[in-house]
Parts: structure tokens; C-alpha cells; sequence
């Protein structure tokens, strides 16, 4: 019998994860790689390419490894725990030579076209149209389609809400056009926006420039990557945080965590504090910000309300002159140009898509987007899973629910996200890492069974409740379950502590496996709870005090 063959589109983090998937249900994956390499947006290039993700030279991931790997290969133990981009791409090699998966991409070749067949209804086919480098262009007929080309590719450019922008006489551009610091020297430099972006460019043209705003019509909340006890701070988002995150009152946990943020620094002595609560924004993960601000090389500002000449005005009426350089640090967007509007179609950076993959009105279930999510957490395991799920319904292996079923969930998320999120354009694909991966896990029914693990090996359950959510725990069972996938667990702290303990005459061992971290999340959980029920005592007394006073 034939095999199905599927077009990846794109051979980044995701169309890697997309090839492995295929590779391991039995289906044909081409992968088609406009670019000369693999990689996607972690691979840098000096000069950024039309249509296709760039970075600067000093990119560093904000996820640690443990987090962010591939769930059947652990990045090694010498790998430092959060990675500059050089490394990423090494480990993304490693991967692909691993498994196999370089023979299976076309480098240097553009997908111009992706449409159903005349007989779509009955096969779920696709005409799929290519062009290489040399402009040579072929037609390809697959049974399913994979679109990973990502979120990070159209730069959002809003000149039109910057009055006297076209009049500037310094020099502008998006931060995708931000490659080192070392031309901006002794310059006078303002980054607008405070997204992840916004923050590292910031603080890197900090240590050359004349002096730094930054401009911010919200500000933000500002999270670490070290956390407690030096540790990654991603390594705290545990399995039984979130399970107390959907029960505990919203309010309560913001408070929580706003507490903890304001101990490192007051946001509002900082002029970084929003209205907006914590969980209401994707937060910014910055170490060095707080040290930049406090030592005068970056001034906070707020919105700016226009350009004269080389002079900028903010929202605030202060003005500054004489600037140099305007970093728009301003988001993106994304579309699929190839794809016909009546498939899928994107407006205001939205897309009608099930779970974030599926366009649920298709006759067959023959197409998935992979990695089209902004999560507050590794985007790498998430692209895994939705690839294996994906995988697993183009054989026919798992079944999508009905139509309207489908846009029903859609409705929901939408709703429920305008509910939480202030309104912008990065926040319609967002999604909790957590909580996202078990909705996907229980679609190919890989989710960990805590209960059954608690009877039966009382010390893994614990490691996958109480220690961090990494990937490994979605191998431990159903389809693709991996024989490493245990050991994977109770060895990730020692991954860990591996690259710091650079000095082996001088090791201390901080902790054994887990159980130093979890006594602390446990305690920070207690305490919350402890909190929590006072609260609802005090709530208490003062209902039956003012019951009482009304009854006398």
C-alpha cells in the first residue's frame, strides 16, 4: 500500500518536529525550506531575508532546556540551561541527524501554492506548487499539509500611529532589522515597545549608546529568567501550580505573583507598573532591565505622541532631541498568501482554527498549522505534540469532532481570551503551556495518568506533579511512548546543574534529583493556600458579624 505523503511547510523547530512525527506514523513527510537551512527563526543571518523571521547576535532563548527540548531527545548536559541561538541551531542539528530528518527537506525552495483538488470532498488531497532557486517551478500532489512557517515573519510596522514619523531625520526600523549595537555608540537611541524584544534590545544598546528610553504605552510586568536559588524560573511552573492556577481565584494568584515580582523590584518606583494584572498581558522576561533603569542608561517613557524634525514628544509632554535611532520593538504578524482566503483566512491577526490547528469547516481533515500559538512556556514540545496529534488524524488514527462542536471550542477560547488578556495583537494565539499540552495530550492520549502512577510508582508521580512540566512526561505512555522517557525524568536535575558546576574541585550539591526544589514549591503552594483559607475566615466572621448586627 502506498504511503501518504504530506507537504511541511517550513523547516524550522516545528517542520523539524513535523518530519519526526511523520517519519514515526508510517507517512511521507517532503519538507520545503525556502531558506538554504534549516532552523527558522533561530538561525542568524547578517542581512534579513523578505518574509522570513531574523534575529540579532545576541538572541539568548527564554526557556530553559529541560522545558524546551524534543521529548524523546534531552539536550545534552553540558548545554548551559538557557541557550544562545548558535546552540539552539546546534542542537537542532543533533537532532535531525539523530533521527534522519535533513534527507527529508528541500532546501531552497518556495511554496507559491497550496489548494485542494478538484476531488478534495472524496481524497483530501492538495496541489501543491514550488519554486526553487534558479526559479524552476514543479506540482505536487500530497494527502496532507503541514504549515510551520510560524508567527515571527511580517513585521508590525504602525508608522501611522506616529504623527510626523515620515518627517524624522534620524534613522528607524523594526527590530528584526536589529543586528549588533556597536553603530548606535554614543548615540541617542529610543525602543518603542517592552515585549521580550523590546527589553533585550533596550538593555544591549544600553551599554553603548548616549543615553536609552524606552517607550511603553502600558508598561509590564517584568519576570526573571534566574529564580528562586539561582535556578531557571520555568522550572517552578509546576504540574500542580497549574492544577492550583485553575482553582485558586484569579485575583489571588495575581496578587501572589505580583508580590513576588514587586520583592525583586517595585514595579511602580520603576515606572514600569500597568494597570493591568499579571496574568493579563504575556509577560516580559528580563534580567538585566531593573539594573539598567536603576543605574540611568535606560529611561522609561511613555507613549510617544510625535516627531519633529529629530525632536520626539511623549504622551507625558517631555520631550527629548537630537535622536539618533527609533527601534520599532512592535510585534508581527502573520498570513498564508499560498493558501486560498476560503480555507483559512486572517484578519487582525486571527485565524478561525481549532485548537489553533484545524480549520474545522474542511471536508477532510487533511490540513494542520504547527506552532501557531503564543505560549507562556517552550513552543518547541507544544509544536511536537500538535505535530503528533496531527499526524495521528491524517492516518485516521484519531478523529476530530464535528463541525459545529469544533466552532464552538473556537468561540470559547475567543471569548475567554478577550476576558483575560488586555487587547493586542500578540495576545490572539496565546495560550498556558500547561494546560494547552494536556488538551493536546488527551487528543492522542498521551496525557500522564497521575493517579494510576500514584499507585503504582508513587516516586514518578511525584516527579511529574510536583517537579517541573517537562516534555518527557508526554512519552511515558499511549502512542510514541519512549522506553527513556523515566530515566529522562529523573535525571533531568542533574541536566540541570550540570553546566554550572564548572569548578570540580569546589562542587556542592544543592540538592538530591528534585526534592530541594519541590519542598520549595510545596512551601510557596502552602503558603498560598494558608492565604487563601484565612482570607475566606476573616470573609467569614465579618459576614456572620454583619448577620448578626442585621438580626438585632
Amino acid at each position: 500500500m502506498t504511503r501518504r505523503r504530506v507537504a511541511v511547510v517550513g523547516g524550522g523547530s516545528s517542520g523539524l518536529a513535523c518530519i519526526k512525527s511523520c517519519l514515526d506514523e508510517g507517512l511521507d513527510p517532503v519538507c520545503f525550506e525556502s531558506s538554504n537551512d534549516i532552523g527558522g527563526l533561530w538561525r542568524f543571518k547578517e542581512n534579513p531575508e523578505s518574509d522570513r523571521a531574523s534575529i540579532y547576535h545576541s538572541v539568548i532563548i527564554n526557556t530553559s532546556k529541560e522545558v524546551m527540548c524534543f521529548s524523546d531527545f534531552p539536550i545534552p548536559a553540558h548545554f548551559p540551561n538557557y541557550m544562545h541561538n548558535s546552540l539552539i541551531m546546534d542542537y537542532f542539528r543533533m537532532y535531525a541527524d539523530h533521527f534522519q530528518l535533513t534527507k527529508h527537506v528541500r532546501l531552497n525552495t518556495k511554496v507559491l501554492q497550496v489548494k485542494q483538488r478538484t476531488d478534495f470532498s472524496r481524497s483530501g488531497q492538495w496541489d501543491v506548487e514550488t519554486e526553487n532557486k534558479e526559479g524552476k517551478r514543479e506540482k505536487h500532489i500530497f494527502d496532507a499539509v503541514m504549515i510551520c512557517i510560524g508567527h515571527h515573519c511580517i513585521p508590525n510596522l504602525p508608522l501611522h500611529d506616529f504623527p510626523g514619523i515620515d518627517a524624522f531625520t534620524g534613522k528607524y526600523f523594526h527590530s528584526r532589522d536589529y543586528k549588533t549595537p556597536e553603530e548606535w555608540r554614543n548615540k541617542k537611541v529610543i525602543v518603542i515597545g517592552i515585549g521580550n524584544s523590546g527589553g533585550d534590545i533596550a538593555v544591549e544598546l544600553s551599554r553603548v549608546t548616549k543615553q536609552l528610553y524606552l517607550s511603553t504605552r502600558r508598561g509590564a510586568w517584568i519576570l526573571n529568567r534566574v529564580g528562586d536559588n539561582g535556578l531557571p524560573l520555568d522550572l517552578a511552573f509546576t504540574r500542580l501550580a497549574s492544577y492550583l492556577q485553575k482553582i485558586l481565584p484569579f485575583s489571588y494568584t495575581c496578587s501572589w505573583f505580583e508580590g513576588r515580582l514587586n520583592k525583586r523590584f517595585d514595579h511602580a518606583l520603576y515606572n514600569l507598573k500597568p494597570k493591568h494584572r499579571v496574568f493579563n498581558q504575556h509577560p516580559t522576561l528580563n534580567d538585566e532591565l531593573p539594573n539598567r533603569i536603576l543605574s540611568g542608561t535606560v529611561q522609561v517613557k511613555p507613549n510617544i505622541r510625535c516627531f519633529k524634525g529629530s525632536t520626539v514628544e511623549f504622551d507625558d509632554g517631555s520631550v527629548v532631541k537630537d535622536v539618533d535611532l527609533v527601534v520599532f520593538a512592535t510585534g508581527y504578524r502573520f498570513s498564508y498568501p499560498f493558501l486560498g482566503s476560503h480555507v483559512v483566512s486572517v484578519s487582525d491577526n486571527k485565524a478561525s482554527l481549532f485548537k489553533y490547528m484545524f480549520p474545522p469547516e474542511l471536508d477532510r481533515p487533511t490540513l494542520a498549522f504547527i506552532g501557531l500559538v503564543q505560549p507562556l512556556g517552550a513552543i518547541m514540545p507544544i509544536s511536537e505534540l500538535q505535530s503528533r496529534w496531527a499526524t495521528r488524524v491524517f492516518k485516521g488514527c484519531a478523529k476530530l469532532p464535528s463541525t459545529a462542536a469544533m466552532l464552538q471550542d473556537i468561540q470559547y477560547k475567543e471569548k475567554a481570551m478577550a476576558q483575560r488578556y488586555v487587547t493586542s495583537s500578540r495576545h490572539t494565539i496565546q495560550v498556558d503551556f500547561v494546560p494547552y499540552m494536556d488538551e493536546i495530550a488527551d487528543m492522542i492520549g498521551v496525557r500522564p495518568k497521575i493517579l494510576r502512577m500514584l499507585l503504582t510508582e508513587p516516586r514518578l508521580a511525584l516527579h511529574v506533579l510536583l517537579g517541573p512540566c517537562t516534555p518527557y512526561q508526554y512519552r511515558l505512555n499511549g502512542p510514541g511512548k519512549w522506553a527513556g522517557a523515566r530515566q529522562a525524568i529523573f535525571t533531568q536535575w542533574e541536566r540541570v546543574t550540570k553546566p554550572m558546576q564548572t569548578r570540580p574541585d569546589k562542587i556542592i550539591v544543592y540538592f538530591k534529583n528534585c526534592e530541594f526544589v519541590t519542598l520549595c514549591t510545596f512551601v510557596d503552594i502552602l503558603y498560598v493556600l494558608l492565604l487563601y483559607c484565612v482570607s475566606g475566615v476573616i470573609w467569614g466572621f465579618i459576614c456572620l458579624s454583619t448577620s448578626q448586627i442585621t438580626f438585632l
